[in-house]
């Protein structure tokens, strides 16, 4: 184990992921997805459970948890933008 890399890499997944809650708990709570574009949140959805495979198949726990994470916010959102 690599404690600096490791380190850098849980310290990356915790602000990427948390710079994206507030969003998150904004369009769950209120539903207004109006000004969200489908396209983009698509688009990022997408690419988010990509990260988690990739996370998944090289066996990086910050990579997995952040985009695990990320992925049931995004696609939550996306939820709310379809429905």
């Amino acid at each position: 184990m690599t404690i600096v890399p490791d380190l850098l890499g849980y310290i990356a997944a915790t602000l990427t992921t948390s710079s994206f809650l507030p969003q998150a708990i904004h369009t769950i709570k209120t539903r207004d997805t109006q000004s969200l574009s489908l396209g983009m949140y698509s688009l990022f959805t997408s690419g988010v459970l990509c990260w988690l495979i990739y996370g998944i198949v090289i066996d990086n726990q910050a990579i997995i948890i952040a985009n695990a994470i990320t992925f049931i916010l995004a696609a939550s959102i996306l939820a709310c933008k379809n429905l």
